[in-house]
């Protein structure tokens, strides 16, 4: 059953990293912004499941069918991974300027919220490589 994982199975899977992963934020988020509404702590911990079930449901597509080339998991889950949190940049760019704005200085190059994108890559990197074993 573990040679080659069931869409369940691959579902289950990534979800259960971004759950893990979830809960990591959910637990330090507040170390890197003390005023955090409690909203967006549970709101990264489910943002994290969902993106781990989504990199779980496409892992079995291994085939794109428009452009008609492969699409090995090294490439396909770190996209699936910035595209969502690049859409949770755009949906909370303020709240995410604030955080970044006291982790880092603010003429940083690293204080844009736009990192949370790169941040998405690894993860779904992490996800997709977890969710193939």
């Amino acid at each position: 059953m573990f040679n080659n994982p069931s869409l369940v199975t691959r579902i289950a899977i990534g979800k259960s990293v971004g759950l893990f992963i979830g809960i990591i934020g959910f637990i330090i988020l507040p170390m890197f912004w003390p005023e955090v509404p409690t909203m967006t702590k549970w709101g990264f911990m489910l943002w994290y499941t969902t993106m781990g079930a989504f990199i779980g449901v496409f892992g079995v597509f291994t085939w794109h069918p428009i452009l008609k080339s492969p699409m090995p998991w090294w490439f396909r889950a770190p996209w699936i991974g910035a595209w969502m949190n690049f859409i949770l940049t755009l949906f909370i760019y303020n709240d995410l300027q604030i955080m970044m704005s006291n982790v880092f200085a603010t003429n940083s190059i690293f204080s844009s919220p736009f990192w949370l994108t790169a941040e998405g890559a690894i993860v779904g990197l992490i996800m997709g490589y977890l969710a193939l074993l």
